[in-house]
């Protein structure tokens, strides 16, 4: 097997012998500042503490409000001269996040990024178009210097405008590219209305994450590019994109553990749950001279998938995330999060690009409304045909969520639409 860099392919000895030398590295690089070295020093950890991986729980965990609080530069643990760029993560309200990187955090960033396109098949002879925003969100840069790093040639294409994104792959014939899985419809609706076929694109692979979305819709862009569509995973607090990502088996992404250690705790406890049960990801940097992180809760929640990847890689996969633990919303008394419903509206073949879930209440008690847009061939004016559809897609939503929504078909393109992370839920109920 044809591999980026030789880490891929390591066994898990070499994969654990490595993590438990870069964690006590890690460990004595973060207490260089004062927080951490005062949150290690109440829990008794020295710098002659960490003996081996299952002595990593007596960390405490790192919160985003802990990041808050260290807002701007806390967590420095290298002089500020060493700093050459910094991002802010891009879903922070209020104080901000920011992420601070040495060159050789860039520079080990990229390589991570380059190890996950090669993994998927892109090469030096490809065009890579990004369509990713740049700034601040680490999603542009962070792929971008990966396709550069492969020896791609790169089109920093940036967000949205899609005529301009069109007329840009056709030009330079992209065969990659970096896109919002939400956004990833979008385009493909535009090529329509331009009279085009999506399949006729000259795109043959694209990366997709940034925001959650299931198999059923994955599967929606490939078919509508006739392309295979890779998920992947990152974070601002662990860099960006790269932390883990699909092979080829498109069986769960692998985390590249000689640069992570992941975790998967009960959300409420803190403690680790077994493989192939749901829980938030835990991730500590083990590569990041800059500003490394101990043990940070993610809030997004996925689960092991246990036993090894036929492609022969060691490193641990994950499952797609399944929503964040601040993402669930609750429904006359049942936890309910946006991608459980997505999986079974998007196995409709009737349901069209986009669906919007609005939760209000009557007066009475909180009721959720589920809007989906219907395909242009099926909202037809058989009123029978489409109160049918509409009353399996109810019964198959309650079997999911054990909540009856009230389902309202609406026709294509007819709700809010946009070019960045696609708006799945309005809750209208502290408005009422």
């Amino acid at each position: 097997m044809e591999v980026f860099d030789a880490a891929e392919l390591w066994s898990r000895e070499r994969i654990a012998e490595t993590q438990l030398t870069r964690l006590k590295a890690t460990l004595a690089q973060s207490r260089k500042c004062s927080f951490y070295r005062e949150r290690l020093d109440e829990a008794g950890i020295g710098p002659d503490s960490i003996r081996s991986l299952d002595d990593l729980r007596r960390i405490p965990f790192t919160t985003k409000q802990d990041l808050r609080s260290q807002y701007p530069t806390g967590l420095l643990c290298v002089p500020p001269s060493e700093i050459v760029r910094m991002h802010c993560s891009s879903g922070t309200t209020g104080t901000p996040v920011a992420i601070c990187h040495t060159q050789n955090d860039i520079n080990a960033w990229a390589d991570l990024m380059a190890r996950c396109m090669h993994m998927v098949g892109v090469r030096r002879e490809d065009v890579f178009q990004n369509m990713s925003g740049y700034g601040l969100f680490t999603g542009g840069l962070g792929i971008h210097f990966g396709a550069e790093r492969l020896g791609c040639m790169t089109i920093p294409a940036g967000p949205g405008n899609s005529r301009r994104q069109i007329k840009l792959a056709k030009d330079f014939r992209t065969t990659v590219a970096h896109i919002l899985p939400s956004y990833a419809l979008i385009l493909g609706e535009h090529l329509r209305n331009m009279g085009e076929d999506p399949r006729d694109f000259p795109l043959r692979i694209a990366l997709v994450g940034a925001e959650p979305y299931t198999e059923e819709f994955r599967k929606r862009i490939e078919e509508l590019f006739d392309m295979k569509a890779y998920n992947s995973y990152g974070l601002s607090e662990m860099n960006g994109p790269g932390v883990g990502f699909e092979c080829l088996e498109q069986n769960g992404l692998h985390i590249w553990e000689d640069a992570y250690i992941p975790e998967i705790v009960d959300p409420d406890t803190g403690e680790p749950v077994p493989d192939g049960e749901v829980g938030e990801l835990v991730m500590t940097s083990l590569c990041r001279q800059g500003m490394p992180i101990l043990r940070y809760r993610t809030r997004d929640l996925t689960r092991f998938l246990p036993g090894p990847c036929v492609c022969g890689r060691a490193h641990r996969r994950m499952d797609r995330i399944l929503g964040r633990a601040d993402d669930m919303f609750i429904i006359k008394g049942v936890n309910v999060y946006p991608m459980q419903i997505e999986q079974v509206i998007m196995t409709f073949k009737e349901v069209g690009q986009s669906y919007l879930i609005l939760l209000e209440n009557d007066g009475i008690g909180d009721v959720m409304r589920v809007q989906v847009e219907i395909r242009d061939e099926y909202f037809v004016e058989d009123m029978r045909a489409l109160q049918s559809l509409q009353k399996v897609i109810a019964q198959r939503l309650r079997d999911e969520i054990l909540v009856t929504p009230r389902v309202e078909l609406v026709e294509s393109n007819s709700l809010p639409r946009t070019e960045g992370k696609a708006v799945r839920v309005q809750d209208l109920r502290a408005k009422k």
